[in-house]
């Protein structure tokens, strides 16, 4: 399912090996694959970061460690900053899923970048200011300390709503929900229902009939049938009314 025209994530000065892995196995579970490090602290490859992975670099993302944010940015076309503050810069700001719109907007047009700063400060000024959109998330401003690899998942999500969403087989939406009903069967399905509870006196008093049976279909109707729910639902309504084995009531109508 990994896309190579998905956006790369780029991790500014990242700390803990944790997050790197953390960020990565995200970044695997939405079909994206380009990590790229910005002198990440305790340099690479990091132990802790493979462990905290969970197999994400087996299955598919790779890692490049840069030296300058410069060097990492090389054939990136359009640039997010995650941050939490404006910084006072007349940019286009957004949610995640107003970047992961954009990035989308843009798959034929190069590639993008989302980019982290790291956990004790976040991205300097001078990254921040090269971005071309200022993704930030409607945290409680009582309590916005939100861990890197949390940072990396919120847009990743995102991403994936869009990316992986867009490309459920057909043949998958088929397997998991039926055919609709058409509507001849639906109000066939209702005169069945209203037809034997009209004979176990249901309806009553009968200047209230219409009402009941309007309320009945309306609530009915929500149910958003398919062809074999209603069919199933007959066979319910005739069980009742019938029974069935030895249990069945002959009737002469």
């Amino acid at each position: 399912m990994a896309d190579h025209r998905s956006p790369a994530i780029i991790l500014h000065s990242p700390q803990l090996g944790e997050n790197i892995g953390a960020a990565a196995r995200v970044m695997r579970n939405f079909g994206m694959t380009d990590l790229r490090l910005v002198t990440p602290r305790d340099g690479w490859p990091n132990p802790a970061a493979e462990t905290m992975s969970a197999g994400a670099f087996e299955a598919g993302v790779t890692v490049q460690v840069f030296e300058t944010l410069q060097e990492a940015l090389e054939g990136i076309n359009w640039l997010a900053a995650a941050t939490a503050r404006m910084r006072g810069m007349e940019k286009r700001v957004g949610d995640a899923s107003e970047a992961a719109e954009a990035v989308s907007e843009r798959l034929d047009s190069g590639k993008s970048a989302i980019m982290f700063g790291g956990e004790k400060s976040g991205l300097p000024n001078d990254a921040v200011a090269v971005a071309d959109f200022l993704m930030t998330y409607p945290v409680d401003t009582d309590f916005k300390s939100l861990n890197l690899a949390q940072a990396v998942c919120v847009f990743c999500a995102e991403w994936g709503k869009i990316a992986i969403g867009a490309r459920v087989d057909a043949e998958d939406v088929k397997a998991g929900l039926g055919d609709p009903a058409p509507r001849d069967e639906l109000y066939r399905m209702f005169e069945h229902f209203e037809d034997e509870l009209e004979r176990a006196g249901y309806f009553f008093p009968p200047e209230k009939t219409a009402l009941m049976k309007d309320n009945l279909r309306a609530a009915l109707i929500r149910a958003d049938w398919t062809r074999q729910e209603v069919q199933t639902f007959r066979g319910a309504i005739k069980a009742l009314a019938l029974g069935r084995g030895k249990a069945r009531v002959v009737r002469d109508d």
